[in-house]
């Protein structure tokens, strides 16, 4: 395999690497395989960091190579010989292989010095069902990864491939694939217009890590320390949990994050944590978050979100656990920029009262892989006047981003690096102190709004009515999915029709 030397040769490997994976797949379930080849990737990536540094160690005199406690003191996890990937490698064609990998997989979280991966992952290859054939070529095939690179640039490498293969399996899964992964374009947005260079991050609904990723790559891409923040999450998903693990250690990212089945809502796992930076997009339109049993909850400053839609519920706690001068991103479905019903209305009203609104952005629909309808971005502030930038207190930007974006396939839709600039930049710009990037609004895409503007609407914060777009009323339902619910309603209300007259013609029958 030729030797990798470019980012453009690297995305064309890890794309090529995903097919040549997906076609050994055979019949197992996209859900299922992704486990499969996510833990053998992610075993590949700590075998390779161990060997790498247990060569340095096996040239130093005063070093004990077999001594786990110098990985620890590197940030390297300890790979026992039974482990690595050499030996699997070795195996790869035993029938047996299967139960070598969950040997590998238990050797890794017992050792001692691996305590930050009790319980992460997956120790369930020796099963019948899993074709150990498959197993084998699977672990041939990832050999290749990075074979010919520098040990540093195998790391990247392997990290690129990780969050890649996770987008690739999101995709394949659908719906399903939305709750753990969102699409990297909605991350880069958010993560570019935060800028989270420095202090505490914090994402309350994490899914596998996306939002930690993106904001690491950000502080390296513009020649900053990744130990400049701190990172903390919470997810409710055991096994989503598991792969933001795997995904953090593969990408070098130090986090604190909490896993519980009773979820960010009921049992808050970091109370006291206030960031200075939160990019969430929690689950959309969520009925049944439990909010009855919340109802005096010290988090709702603005007003008790409705028991049948946690959407408000998310704002406000990500606004709880905000720092004085923090920032926050978060990805919500169009209905809370205008929805009325059950207080919905008031708490956005009390909020923007509060001033606590920095900017809203119009999303184009099919940038995710659970759902067709358009979202939003929320960016919010305690502090509009905090940090350097122009003083906007009592202004919101609102951004029109509906027409950016080019279509992958016919079903998803991303954004291009121009399209995430183009959002990014008008925000910076209207924020900017700076008269050498004066803010210019660009009519149908963007516009600077005063509270006063915005109560002439009733609160309502869908950007079109604001830009100078031509803006029907939103109520971010697809016309497609309007169709389809207004075809089922008609063909419920024939099939009761063809019912009724059947039950006609019966009672006739009966007469005669």
């Amino acid at each position: 395999m030729a030797k990798i030397d470019s980012s453009a040769s690297d995305l064309a490997f890890t794309a090529e690497l995903f097919r040549a994976a997906d076609k050994l797949r055979g019949n197992l379930e996209p859900s299922e395989y992704k486990h499969v080849a996510l833990g053998l990737i992610f075993l590949k990536y700590i075998s390779d960091a161990f060997e790498g540094l247990h060569a340095q160690l096996e040239a130093d005199p005063h070093a004990d190579a077999e001594d786990p406690e110098e990985y620890l003191a590197e940030n390297v996890f300890w790979v026992p010989k039974e482990a690595r990937w050499a030996f699997l490698q070795a195996n790869a064609k035993r029938p047996e292989i299967g139960k070598l990998i969950d040997d590998a997989m238990d050797a890794i979280e017992k050792a001692p010095a691996n305590e930050g991966l009790r319980g992460v992952l997956p120790k369930n290859y020796a099963r019948p069902t899993l074709n150990k054939t498959m197993l084998g070529e699977l672990i041939d095939l990832f050999s290749n990864i990075g074979m010919h690179d520098s040990a540093d640039h195998a790391k990247d490498l392997l990290g690129r491939v990780y969050e890649y293969f996770l987008s690739g399996f999101a995709g394949s899964e659908g719906k399903r694939g939305g709750e753990f992964f969102t699409p990297r374009s909605v991350v880069r947005t958010l993560v570019e217009m935060l800028e989270p260079f420095k202090g505490r991050v914090y994402d309350p609904c994490c899914g596998s890590g996306g939002m930690f990723v993106q904001s690491e790559k950000f502080i390296e891409e513009h020649g900053g320390r990744r130990d400049d923040i701190a990172v903390y999450g919470q997810e409710i998903n055991h096994t989503t949990w598991r792969l933001a693990k795997m995904n953090l250690a593969v990408q070098g990212i130090d986090a604190d994050i909490r896993w519980n089945n009773e979820g960010t809502f009921h049992r808050d796992e970091l109370t006291d944590l206030k960031a200075d930076f939160i990019l969430a997009n929690p689950p959309f339109n969520i009925s049944d978050w439990g909010g009855e049993r919340l109802t005096d909850d010290v988090r709702w400053r603005f007003g008790t979100p409705p028991k049948g839609n946690a959407n408000f519920a998310w704002i406000q706690h990500i606004l709880h656990h905000l720092a004085p001068r923090g920032t926050a991103g978060v990805v919500l479905a169009n209905g809370s920029m205008s929805s009325q019903q059950s207080g919905e209305g008031d708490i956005r009203k009390a909020m923007i009262e509060a001033d606590v609104v920095d900017a809203m952005v119009a999303l184009p629909g099919q940038l995710f892989f659970s759902t067709q309808i358009p979202a939003c971005l929320w960016i919010l502030a305690r502090d509009k006047s905090a940090n350097g930038h122009r003083d906007r207190r009592g202004e919101i930007l609102f951004i029109d981003a509906r027409t950016l974006g080019f279509m992958v396939d016919r079903v998803r839709r991303e954004f291009s690096a121009a399209d995430v600039e183009k959002i990014a930049g008008a925000y910076h710009r209207w924020r900017s102190k700076d008269p050498a990037t004066p803010y210019v609004e660009e009519p149908g895409f963007s516009k600077g709004a005063t509270v006063d503007q915005v109560r002439e609407y009733d609160y309502i914060l869908t950007p079109g009515r604001y830009v100078g777009a031509t803006d029907a009323q939103d109520d971010g339902v697809l016309f497609a999915d309007k169709f389809n619910d207004l075809s089922e309603a008609l063909r419920e209300y024939f099939d009761e029709g063809r019912r009724l007259e059947e039950l006609v013609l019966q009672k006739l029958g009966d007469i005669r």
